[in-house]
């Protein structure tokens, strides 16, 4: 019997992305699994139903039969504790978990007891590279998050020679180089901005000139586990304020990127910058939902402070439904050659580095430890 995929429509407020899509389902149903959609699961994605069924899928409109009848449940966010009672025991859950920010849901999958893959949690290993959501996703931040400041300032971004006289070019600074980071770089550059950009890992200094920006460089070398930064010392955070003070205070359109995993974002742009910034200035805060790195951010808001606007986004990669959901599915796709066998079964051993380190539940336990402590109480 074949391995039957089920894929619910996201139930998240102002999530408009779908787990899979037609190109990926019919690549799977070709390969003998059998794929149940959700009416509407990629509407809003701009991929109707009648798509889905012309690449082999099925549309399931009774939840129950979608969610009980399924060995794998594949969705965008974490389910509900009302989708979770629906999934068969011992059915297999792969989704953006964001365990440390929904507790209960965790708790509702180790009692169900299902087991749970947590995308977020897949190693930034060369194996893994097709498997990295959070790279694919990030690309789409990073193109959008520049559209975003291009669209608020009150300046063209490119040089303009007209009738009218010579337009100076707008400056525009990207902080963190990572994959969101580069692609914000990428695009002002397309857009015509003059580009500065800072990250504390030095290597990315290349990545960045490569992209035609200027890197601003500290005598500082922060490369961490997994391709993200480390945290400074407190000397060396002084010596990045003062740069970065300098660079913000010249910027038209600022950018910030910057994350540690499981941790609050670092704040890069006090109020004391605000103030300095150019009347007219945007900032685009990519790091709202995890604290923001300008200490003004308000999280799903616009505001202006002292004439400059803040901008706190929240799931920028469903903005950009479309391609953000086409990324998401080839990731899955991958991701599904390691729990599905080449004889059509599912795995049953999860020793696999991408398997094990990507594990939340399993078996009536969390496997995640840092999740596990969360849970107990821990901090």
């Amino acid at each position: 019997m074949a391995i039957r995929i089920a894929v619910p429509k996201e139930t998240t407020p102002g999530e408009r992305r779908v787990a899979l899509v037609p190109e990926v389902v019919k690549k799977l149903t070709k390969s003998g699994w059998e794929v149940l959609i959700e009416p509407g699961a990629g509407e809003s994605a701009g991929f109707p139903d009648a798509e889905f069924t012309a690449a082999g899928a099925r549309i399931e409109a009774d939840p129950a039969q979608l969610w009980g009848s399924s060995a794998i449940v594949l969705k965008v966010a974490i389910p509900s504790e009302a989708e979770t009672a629906r999934l068969a025991a011992g059915a297999i859950v792969v989704a953006l978990m964001n365990a440390h920010r929904n507790l209960d849901r965790v708790r509702a999958l180790k009692n169900r007891p299902a087991t749970a893959f947590a995308l977020e949690l897949i190693p930034r290993i060369t194996r893994a590279q097709s498997m990295d959501v959070l790279s694919s996703q990030a690309t789409v931040a990073g193109y959008k998050a520049m559209l975003i400041g291009a669209d608020q300032v009150p300046k063209f971004l490119p040089m303009l020679t007209t009738a009218a006289g010579t337009i100076r070019p707008a400056k525009a600074l990207i902080l963190g180089a990572g994959v969101a980071g580069l692609m914000a770089i990428a695009t002002a550059r397309r857009l015509g901005a003059i580009v500065e950009a800072y990250d504390v890992r030095r290597a990315a200094g290349e990545q960045v000139r490569s992209l035609g920006a200027k890197f601003l460089e500290l005598a500082i070398n922060a490369e961490g586990q997994g391709g993200y930064a480390r945290e400074l010392t407190p000397e060396e955070k002084a010596q990045e304020k003062a740069m970065v003070a300098t660079a913000v205070a010249e910027a038209d359109v600022i950018v910030t990127t910057a994350a540690i995993p499981g941790r609050k974002a670092p704040v890069l742009v006090t109020r004391e910058m605000v103030e300095r910034m150019r009347p007219g200035a945007v900032l685009v805060d990519l790091a709202a939902e995890s604290g923001g790195n300008c200490e003004l951010t308000r999280p799903g808001e616009t505001v202006s402070v002292h004439g400059v606007t803040l901008v706190g986004p929240l799931n920028l990669p469903s903005q950009l439904p479309y391609h953000a959901s086409q990324m998401f599915a080839k990731n899955l796709q991958a991701f599904l050659g390691l729990l599905i066998t080449k004889e059509g079964t599912l795995v049953t051993d999860f020793s696999d580095e991408i398997l094990a380190q990507s594990l939340l539940v399993s078996g009536g336990e969390v496997r995640h430890a840092p999740t596990q402590k969360l849970l107990e109480g821990g901090t």
